[in-house]
């Protein structure tokens, strides 16, 4: 299992990001190659969102189910179909990170476990001579990219205005 764990600081409390972050519907403006996601449910635990990603000659849909929502803290989540995948967005306050401009501020975590192999080939269409092999190589060194460029653009709508975030990468495969 690969594994990649990253957080920001946000300058906003535990209280107003988890919102943001249980917002699924919103990623598409967070991710470059997520197009548009569907829910089913309520959002809480039970919920199944289809993320409808594109890539290159490839098109993709993830049904994510929500296992666990603790808010302000955390949402669980893990993929129900075609690959074994799983995470957690967590929310934990750090007001010592605040700057003198915020009142508050809270440290949000982004983690994913996946087994890139463990992708059902049936599920994706491929174009002739690409192997699933291929296509694990190209993608996996995207994703961290892809989580970062996610956590950045969330922190710009939670705090409403665009900064630099700094990122601290915990764990990338």
């Amino acid at each position: 299992m690969d594994r990649i764990l990253l957080s920001t600081v946000a300058h906003r409390s535990p209280e107003e990001v988890f919102p943001y972050v249980r917002s699924f519907t919103d990623y598409p403006r967070y991710a470059d190659h997520l197009n548009a996601v569907s829910v089913h449910g309520d959002g809480n635990s039970g919920s199944v969102y289809d993320l409808h990603f594109e890539w290159w000659m490839l098109g993709y849909t993830a049904n994510s189910k929500v296992i666990d929502v603790s808010p302000p803290d955390s949402l669980e989540w893990r993929l129900v179909n075609d690959v074994d995948a799983r995470g957690e967005w967590r929310v934990e306050s750090e007001p010592e990170a605040a700057p003198a401009t915020a009142e508050t501020a809270s440290r949000i975590f982004f983690e994913a476990v996946y087994d890139p192999y463990s992708a059902d080939t049936n599920a994706i269409s491929l174009p002739r001579f690409v192997s699933i092999d291929w296509v694990v190589e190209k993608v996996q060194p995207r994703l961290l990219s892809e989580a970062e460029t996610v956590v950045e653009r969330l922190v710009a709508d939670i705090e409403g205005t665009h900064r630099d975030v700094e990122l601290t990468v915990h764990h990338m495969p």
